[in-house]
């Protein structure tokens, strides 16, 4: 606040917290919890969040560290793979899909955004993803950006994340998972999640009728 020149009014005004927080963090009485420390690195993207949590490192970040987007790689490939200097990939309405099948077989219509990232594996597209099973690492309204496999249990890399979608007598599901091999063999495979909460779930491969290697992911994070 000193090195902006703030009081506590544009303080709480611009971060969406109450006089009652700022004043009893600033004296000692009661820190702030982790909501509130969110909205401060939120509304103030130039503060360094290890600073504020430890009182270590600047205060600021970096004309470097500002300039980076909060993108996520998450497959590392086992081999060497060729990075695009830099690509467009398309964001789908996934809504308006009648499914993942669909999309990746005539997806221009659907087209809601692009997306610039350099520096990554080639990429097909990307959608949001609704859901759970995946918390922490992705949370609903995360976006991924996926390459397209295609379905033969010989090419799984298993261990990696998928998006994939399979039939269960006649109903569609559509899921962003670990795909591992599985105690009953081929050709089931076993679907894994982030959340503990979620079990794993055995399922033959040849349900399987749509399926995507997940390659990074994007989480906006903004205040309304």
């Amino acid at each position: 606040m000193d090195n902006k020149g703030l009081n506590d009014n544009k303080m709480t005004v611009k971060a969406g917290l109450s006089i009652g927080q700022l004043g009893k963090a600033r004296n000692g009485t009661k820190g702030l919890n982790s909501a509130s420390i969110e909205k401060i690195l939120y509304a103030y993207p130039d503060l360094d969040a290890n600073w504020l949590l430890t009182g270590e490192g600047e205060m600021l970040k970096s004309e470097k560290s500002k300039q980076t987007p909060e993108v996520q790689e998450i497959h590392h490939p086992r081999s060497v793979e060729k990075k695009e200097a830099m690509q467009v990939v398309y964001l789908y309405d996934f809504k308006a899909s009648a499914g993942l099948r669909s999309l990746f077989d005539n997806n221009q219509h659907r087209i809601i955004d692009d997306i610039h990232i350099p520096n990554l594996p080639k990429c097909d597209g990307a959608i949001h993803i609704v859901g759970d099973s995946m918390y922490p690492l992705l949370k609903s309204g995360d976006i991924i950006l996926y390459k397209q496999m295609p379905l033969d249990i010989e090419n799984l890399l298993y261990g990696e994340m998928y998006l994939l979608s399979y039939d269960i007598d006649g109903e569609d599901y559509i899921v962003v998972k670990y795909v591992r091999k599985s105690g009953k063999g081929e050709p089931f495979i076993t679907l894994g999640s982030e959340n503990p909460e979620h079990a794993t779930r055995d399922i033959d491969f040849r349900r399987v009728n749509a399926l995507a290697l997940v390659k990074a992911s994007v989480r906006i994070n903004s205040m309304k």
